[in-house]
């Protein structure tokens, strides 16, 4: 197996992010959000994102790039792990606000619309930094057992379950959101 197969993986998962986010973009055009949507989505961004997808950068790709010498604490390593972390808390920010809307609370309605479209404009320009600098760099330096220990780790956090759920599961999740 070549590395451009294992990046595939992840640029592919990418695109259903980029989906999703496009779907939330939609719903916040809305005067009033669709509770269970949003809700599928915030699930969607916290363990298909960063569980699954963000596990398997930050757990298995970043190490073996950092081992072909790239720092972890500064360049694309250390732009991407700032962005999780930034990502992390607005998704947070929007599960926090959650019951406020649930209970028809126009500042936690504000508030997650706030959270949403950062999060929006932040992941966006994560994925079109990782699939053009990241993983093109990293396309062109492992290999060999580095690609083969990829994809076993790959394999093994996708198999995984996430709060209870697969990874197919939330795969449907994002399936469910599209088709709403």
């Amino acid at each position: 197996m070549t590395t451009d197969q294992v990046t595939k993986g992840l640029r592919d998962e990418h695109q259903l992010i980029l989906k999703v986010v496009a779907a939330l973009e939609e719903l916040l055009e809305s005067p009033t959000l669709d509770l269970e949507v949003i809700e599928g989505c915030v699930s969607f961004f916290r363990l298909f994102v960063d569980a699954c997808h963000h596990g398997q950068e930050e757990g298995l790709l970043f190490p073996e790039l950092e081992a072909t010498g790239m720092p972890r604490e500064q360049g694309p390593i250390a732009v991407m792990l700032e962005e999780d972390r930034i990502g992390r808390a607005l998704v947070g920010r929007m599960q926090d606000a959650l019951p406020g809307i649930r209970d028809g609370d126009v500042d936690a309605d504000a508030a997650f619309r706030d959270a949403a479209r950062n999060y929006v404009y932040l992941i966006r320009g994560h994925i079109r930094k990782e699939d053009g600098v990241l993983f093109t760099h990293a396309d062109h330096v492992l290999g060999g057992p580095a690609c083969a220990r990829l994809c076993d780790g790959f394999d093994e956090v996708c198999a995984g379950k996430f709060e209870g759920c697969t990874k197919a599961q939330l795969e449907d999740l994002a399936d469910r959101i599209l088709h709403r």
